[in-house]
């Protein structure tokens, strides 16, 4: 029994590393994903003041704002959400291919949303792992006297916890709210779709 406690004790040693490693590059990803999140923030507003013209109800206005929307291809070239938009209004005639391009929207949207589920996940996941494996040489140095040893390793573990729960508060704040943002723009591309695609075959 010493001999496999003993072994499972160098393993879980020898995980400290790669656990280490994985969180500094989980956090760097939630880094670059938190600067992303907030120029698409701002990104978003000036989007919403171009597609206003999505109130109104109207399909003639709904169409020239469409057309208006199309030409202007620095933002088109960013969102998802303009080209799906520009898809529907260029295939109106066809209802089949309108579908198919709001299903297409929706792979995506779970695509991009993606990042933000596995820093959810894998950032916890990883700070408990990175606290419980430096606890067993902390308790050793402990139980042998070595006090500089027990503090090294607690403060690995209280910094691995640190990390992992930034990395998950960034995924969980992007995650939730751009689940609205894609709720929202999946509400529109069906009302879009409905306006257009559908009234087209009447």
């Amino acid at each position: 029994m010493e001999t496999i406690s003993n072994i499972l004790f160098w393993i879980s040693n020898g995980l400290l590393v790669p656990v280490v490693v994985l969180l500094l590059l989980f956090f760097m990803r939630a880094l670059v994903l938190a600067a992303g999140f907030l120029g698409e923030f701002f990104r978003r507003k000036t989007m919403l003041a171009q597609t206003d013209f999505l109130e109104s109800g109207v399909q003639e206005q709904v169409t020239e704002g469409l057309r208006t929307l199309a030409g202007q291809s620095v933002l088109m070239d960013r969102s998802l959400y303009l080209k799906t938009l520009t898809l529907l209004s260029e295939n109106v005639s066809n209802k089949a291919f309108c579908e198919r391009v709001v299903a297409n929207y929706e792979v995506d949207a779970a695509k991009e949303l993606s990042g933000s589920r596995l820093l959810v996940k894998l950032g916890p996941m990883l700070g408990l792992m990175g606290t419980l494996i430096p606890m067993g040489p902390a308790l050793v140095g402990l139980a042998t006297g070595d006090i500089s040893a027990m503090a090294y390793n607690m403060q690995v573990a209280f910094a691995t916890t640190v990390v992992g729960m930034v990395i998950a508060a960034i995924g969980v704040t992007t995650l939730q709210v751009r689940q609205r943002w894609y709720a929202r723009e999946l509400n529109n591309l069906e009302y879009v779709r409905q306006l257009l695609c559908d009234e087209s075959k009447e």
